[in-house]
């Protein structure tokens, strides 16, 4: 079976915090032919393991990591691997993510009201300008 992968699902593979539903996903990851892993559905997947269970950057990183080394895995790995880079410089994985797509879709300079984006995007080879609304 060629499948996309929920948040949920990749979340309980990796935390394994509900034995039934982990199983179950780790099963699902594990013999499917193709899977299928957006970058928004990791985007949530890291909010969700370091706010919502208090996991580390690298715990989240290492996780990503694991995942796309998958042979079966299909994923926009220029997109992660700009994501991985925020997150592994201290930022959000997903700052780094709207960076790369931006610049993808021509957008050259990533802007933000958010002071530490702007730097770390800056600090990783981007273009940022902070915005101000004073």
């Amino acid at each position: 079976m060629k499948i996309t992968a929920d948040t949920n699902v990749l979340v309980r593979a990796a935390v394994g915090d509900d034995p039934a539903q982990s199983v179950v996903a780790t099963k699902a990851l594990l013999t499917a032919e193709i899977v299928a892993v957006t970058t928004p559905s990791l985007c949530e997947f890291v909010w969700v393991v370091m706010r919502g269970y208090k996991r580390s950057a690298e715990d989240a990183a290492i996780a990503i990591r694991r995942l796309i080394e998958s042979a079966t895995v299909r994923a926009d790995r220029p997109a992660i691997e700009a994501g991985l880079a925020m997150l592994e410089a201290g930022g959000d994985f997903a700052d780094g993510v709207i960076a790369f797509e931006g610049r993808r879709s021509g957008g050259l300079v990533f802007t933000s009201f958010d002071r530490d984006a702007t730097r770390l995007i800056e600090q990783t080879g981007g273009e940022a300008r902070l915005l101000s609304a004073s």
